[in-house]
């Protein structure tokens, strides 16, 4: 009945989570990668270039979100959130109409931008600030935008490119995208604080500060998470980015692989769900170490798996970590750094992931074109989870007892 009570009082804000984390799917690499066979056929590029191509556009947006995203403390949602789409609006039809190649790294920097950077840190940040003593509940109902695109839109699309080119389907969904942007108006038309936020107090992190995004930059529990922040865009990027070589070099149909996305989206929905309860009652602390491990699981099953249904199991295992890293991070920045930069520190973080998934593809992409099949590589990629999990053990053991005592 609270959880009732919950939604039915702030589906308003809720529904605004959910709308701009969806629309965020269209600069998301699961989405964007439906198209890489056509995009890599229609340019005459090989899978090293088109990954290069990629990385480059998503470094630039990943540096220019540590500036922009800082705006999310300076003006509302219902305002930088309606620019925002405008933008990806344009964006899609970029693609849709852009005739050269050499277009492609300034096409795929406004997708990677506006859609997977702004899109959905603008609803992350929203939840983080709006919502303090249900924070975790919030952002697990608002992302779950995420999961519905990632179920939903490869499946349809795929489906879609048997009978439509794939630049008119560019054009569809720039259409849709354009009319997010009316949606968002109505749900937030009076956007202010949910109640569930304390409006006179805010919450504090490690040693009772508001930290600041330079304090934040220059603190060693930052860098030991650094790794952790880079290594789920970066490898769950490469791994869609190449499906449709993953499809080749195991020997699956496309339409096969794209049939699992919603097992891997209900996985991640139940998992994103549980994690969101578990950090109103237990905090991140506890569980933030242990997110990255089944990540480890997933990566060999795929180096190994000779069939669909091994790939099925290592679907399962992406969906945990991928269901819990949509809920633990967020909380993470507010819990051990504070409430009122969030924003600012939120885009610091989001840069290092939007990085991560620029590198991901274009590391990848060059070990195909250098003979190290994919397979081969995502051996390498369970051992880094490995290594980035023992520092995240290290980090928040050392920085828990600097918390602020919880509250019941």
């Amino acid at each position: 009945m609270k959880t009732l009570t919950f939604l039915r009082d702030n589906a308003r804000w809720l529904g605004a989570g959910v709308l701009l984390t969806f629309l965020s799917s269209f600069g998301q690499t699961f989405f964007i990668s439906i198209f890489a066979g056509d995009i890599r056929e229609g340019f005459d590029l090989t899978h090293g270039q088109w990954g290069g191509i990629y990385s480059l556009g998503t470094t630039m947006s990943a540096i220019v979100m540590v500036w922009a995203g800082g705006l999310t403390d300076q003006f509302r949602v219902r305002g930088i959130g309606a620019i925002i789409l405008a933008l990806l609006t344009l964006a899609c039809l970029s693609m849709a109409l852009n005739p050269v190649w050499w277009l492609l790294p300034v096409v795929i920097f406004a997708l990677r931008f506006t859609g997977q950077g702004m899109t959905s840190h603008i609803a992350v940040v929203a939840m983080a600030r709006w919502f303090t003593a249900t924070r975790g509940k919030a952002l697990a109902v608002a992302t779950l935008g995420f999961a519905a695109g990632e179920a939903l839109l490869p499946l349809l699309f795929v489906a879609l490119m048997v009978f439509i080119d794939w630049r008119t389907l560019w054009v569809l969904v720039s259409v849709i995208a354009f009319v997010g942007i009316p949606v968002l108006m109505l749900l937030l038309r009076r956007e202010r604080t949910p109640q569930s936020h304390a409006t006179t107090d805010q919450a504090f992190g490690m040693d009772a500060r508001q930290w600041t995004r330079n304090q934040t930059l220059r603190h060693w529990l930052f860098w030991f998470m650094v790794p952790a922040l880079l290594g789920p865009s970066a490898f769950n990027t490469a791994f869609f980015f190449h499906q449709v070589h993953f499809t080749e070099i195991k020997n699956v149909a496309h339409i096969e692989l794209v049939a699992l996305f919603p097992v891997f989206t209900s996985v991640g929905i139940i998992s994103m769900i549980l994690s969101g309860w578990a950090l109103d009652k237990v905090g991140t602390a506890r569980l933030i170490p242990y997110m990255q491990l089944p990540m480890v699981a997933a990566f060999l099953i795929f180096a190994t798996a000779n069939g669909i249904g091994a790939i099925a199991v290592g679907f399962v295992c992406l969906g945990i970590t991928s269901g819990v890293n949509t809920t633990i991070p967020a909380a993470f920045w507010a819990e051990f750094y504070g409430t009122r930069h969030i924003g600012s520190i939120k885009a610091m973080a989001a840069a290092v992931m939007v990085f991560g998934s620029a590198i991901g593809p274009g590391i990848t992409g060059l070990g195909i074109d250098m003979g190290l099949e994919l397979d081969k590589q995502f051996i390498g990629v369970a051992l880094y989870f490995v290594f980035s999990s023992v520092l995240m053990t290290i980090g928040i053991r050392r920085a828990r007892p600097l918390l602020p005592l919880r509250t019941p």
